[in-house]
């Protein structure tokens, strides 16, 4: 049996409205948004006692999705340090294709978002950069170039 597809990537997060507003800015759309909680959502994440707010949303062509998920209990546990660099194991970035990389970055910046590094060209292939959004999430755009 081959893998069909990578269906989302799941982000935790303790102001959804927020992270939501920053992923539409980028251009996602909201899918989908509700309670998510009782038994089987426990037996799943093996956690106890889960109350939590989830939100869908997709790329405009429909293919990519990033689930966001706001817990009510258990409690979230914060990573150290809140905002780590590039080099920290585990997941560090989401990275997007945009048409206008400089115009999606000032609307970004314009939101409270901050640029990671520099917007760089990678030879005449792509333009590049990292934006740290709301609670620390790190998000990459590529536009390609020519």
């Amino acid at each position: 049996m081959a893998l069909q597809r990578m269906d989302n990537v799941l982000i935790v997060v303790e102001d959804l409205d927020a992270v939501i507003a920053f992923f539409v800015e980028i251009g996602m759309e909201v899918e989908g948004r509700g309670p998510a909680e009782g038994r089987w959502v426990e037996r799943v994440i093996a956690l106890d006692g889960v109350r939590q707010e989830v939100a869908m949303l997709k790329t405009p062509d429909g293919h990519g999705r990033i689930e966001l998920a706001m817990f009510h209990t258990p409690e979230v546990i914060r990573p150290e340090p809140r905002d780590a660099p590039a080099n920290t194991l585990g997941i560090r970035r989401v990275m997007f294709a945009v048409d206008d990389i400089e115009e999606v970055v000032g609307r970004l910046l314009n939101h409270g978002a901050e640029l990671v590094g520099e917007v760089v060209d990678y030879e005449d292939v792509y333009r590049l950069c990292y934006v740290r959004g709301p609670e620390g999430i790190v998000v990459g755009l590529a536009q390609q170039l020519g």
